[in-house]
């Protein structure tokens, strides 16, 4: 067993054991859907950026770094952007519903504003989206097993599927913050120390340089659009502006200031980390040219670019990555699960108790799952786009607008999640470009909107129409003459 597979499994079982030990504490559904809505900044901000920061923000942006070059920022960018209109505007309104209503999850509100039809419907689209993108993290993780000690993928999958669905099992968002706190610390640190080295050990930024492939000479371009731009900001910002996740987990802030300064603090802290990843595998192209597969940039140049030691931290730091995100995902599963569809729909009188219980099968379920779903995607930008752009146009404009307007009702909701998610399934079917503004999530997000005005539009002209029709209140009978004689 060599160094690096060693100090990943003696790191997988340290965070299963902290996982357990906060897990004793959990006893009831508030505890595990929002940490009885005790979180600080400090937590608040670890938790938000260790499930910003995992397989698309790591081994999947130096991927796209590898192929693209520096264009690839706007990948994580995007999200760094979203997640600072999430702090500034979405985050403090929606806590304050949450915490004036006791909502525990984002299918909570979607029913105290358009009813319980809604509520269904995006729970179930989700909960099916979600395995998406659990599987990209688990990929992710896989990938990194396999240059560490060459595990075949399942064996991968499996290994991290089972870590994290230990730990999050145990206690819900109380783990998860706690957990991700101590994953952050070394998510950052091995970040900031690998890129210098690789760096240098490439041989500087002329070696970068040397390494613009001939069939894209805008390799070194910041701006462009196209496969990796600009454009994925309309993909990437709506979908972290939504997130069920991240608002559930803003959700468990103790009070406004809280979300508003842990958000902030991730937002900058994305949009600064948007650089390392891509850089890190534009290095890995200078060591390794003909990678057959684009996301193997990031292990390979952590194992190849770097001192043993510092790339068995490097490699850990990947790994805690994946793992952060994917509690980030069981939470959507296990919350909307347990609470939109089970106690919702089929057992309305359950316990605090059977609450809890179902929230830990349902954690169970979505990790076994999404290692299936896991084994049969190819790659993790591939099955992340799913998730984000189903994520985009089913629920973006229900929500904001909800946040923001009384009148439009169920039917409005519903017209805009079936709208923006027909017309991707459509533009998919005649293979729309993947990227740019005629791409699969532009036009879902767009057809969304524009259903979402013409039915609430329609539903304020019939609501008109019934006032002009009814007939006038009757007088009331006039009041009862006086009654004479003594009192």
């Amino acid at each position: 067993m060599n160094a690096a597979l060693l100090l990943l499994l003696l790191y997988s079982a340290g965070l299963i054991a902290l996982g357990l030990w906060i897990g004793r504490r959990v006893e009831s559904s508030s505890s595990f859907f929002v940490a009885g809505r005790s979180l600080g900044p400090g937590l608040l901000f670890a938790t938000l950026l260790a499930a910003n920061i995992g397989a698309g923000s790591t081994v999947g942006a130096a991927g796209l770094g590898y192929r693209d070059g520096l264009a690839a920022w706007w990948w994580v960018g995007s999200a760094g952007i979203g997640t600072l209109v999430l702090a500034l505007w979405v985050g403090p309104s929606i806590w304050r519903i949450a915490r004036e209503r006791e909502l525990y999850t984002v299918g909570d509100y979607l029913e105290l504003r358009y009813g319980s039809s809604v509520r269904a419907i995006v729970a179930a689209l989700l909960w099916l989206a979600t395995l998406a993108i659990l599987a990209g993290q688990l990929i992710a993780a896989a990938w990194v097993l396999n240059v560490v000690a060459g595990l075949p993928k399942w064996v991968g999958c499996l290994a991290a599927g089972g870590v994290v669905t230990a730990y999050f099992a145990a206690g819900g968002l109380l783990t998860s913050a706690w957990v991700n706190l101590v994953q952050l610390s070394v998510l950052l640190g091995g970040f900031a120390l690998a890129l210098p080295v690789a760096l240098s050990g490439a041989g500087g930024w002329e070696a970068v340089r040397a390494a613009v492939p001939p069939d894209n000479p805008d390799w070194l371009a910041f701006g462009r659009s196209g496969d990796s731009g600009w454009t994925w900001i309309f993909l990437l910002a709506p979908a972290f502006i939504v997130s069920p996740g991240l608002l559930q987990k803003i959700f468990g802030a103790r009070d406004e200031a809280t979300v508003r300064r842990a958000g902030v603090a991730c937002a900058m802290a994305l949009l600064a980390f948007a650089f390392v990843p891509p850089l890190l595998g534009m290095i890995a192209r200078s060591i390794a040219p003909d990678l057959a597969n684009p996301e193997l940039a990031l292990p390979t140049v952590l194992m190849e670019g770097l001192p043993l030691l510092l790339g068995s931290l490097a490699l850990a730091a990947v790994f805690s990555a994946e793992i952060s995100s994917a509690d980030a995902i069981l939470f959507m599963l296990a919350t909307s699960l347990s609470e939109d569809l089970w106690r919702r729909f089929v057992r309305p009188d359950a316990t605090d108790r059977e609450v809890l219980r179902m929230a830990r099968l349902a954690a169970l379920a979505g990790g076994g799952l999404g290692v299936g779903l896991a084994l049969a995607l190819p790659s993790v930008i591939g099955a992340l786009a799913v998730f984000y752009t189903l994520l985009s146009v089913s629920l973006f404009v229900p929500l904001i607008a909800g946040l923001h307007s009384r009148g439009p009702g169920s039917a409005a909701a519903l017209a805009a999640i079936v709208a923006g998610v027909s017309v991707v399934m459509g533009a998919r079917i005649v293979e729309a470009p993947a990227s740019g503004l005629s791409s699969p999530y532009v036009l879902g997000l767009a057809a969304s909107a524009v259903a979402f005005v013409i039915a609430s539009t329609l539903e304020l002209a019939i609501r008109r129409s019934r006032t002009r029709s009814s007939p006038p209140p009757a007088d009331p009978p006039p009041p009862d003459p006086p009654r004479s004689g003594p009192r």
